[in-house]
């Protein structure tokens, strides 16, 4: 695992518990070279973007009981792919994040400004 840190050096913060999220389930938006797809930033979903994932084939709304996925709901933080979000970002669909929770090598796809254009806990 990379170190645990965020956007601004710092201690990466817990990005959601309920439901768990992060490429490894601990909650925080930790990543290694093992995660391809890079879910480094700690959203918050709201319904427009989760109909736009799921338009984009990536279904977050529907449990899969069988991976212990509950379904995200409006308002839950998830721990996000970077690419998905500048793609989102892009179309104009982009969830709030969370800096404290996103891990710095979202940085290696997402310019920092872009993130803190919506961004609810700027530095």
């Amino acid at each position: 695992m990379d170190d645990s840190l965020n956007v601004y050096d710092e201690q990466l913060q817990p990005c959601s518990n309920n439901p768990v999220t992060g490429f490894f389930r601990d909650g925080c938006c930790n990543t290694s070279d093992e995660d391809f797809g890079s879910h480094t930033v700690c959203v918050e979903v709201t319904q427009d973007f989760l109909e736009y994932s799921r338009f984009r084939g990536n279904d977050l709304s529907t449990p899969m009981p069988d991976f212990g996925f509950p379904g995200l709901q409006p308002g839950d933080r998830w721990c996000l792919c970077a690419s998905r979000w500048l793609e989102a970002y892009e179309q104009g669909m982009a969830p709030k994040v969370y800096l404290m929770g996103t891990h710095k090598r979202a940085l290696e796809i997402v310019d920092l400004e872009k993130l803190k254009e919506h961004a609810v806990d700027i530095n």
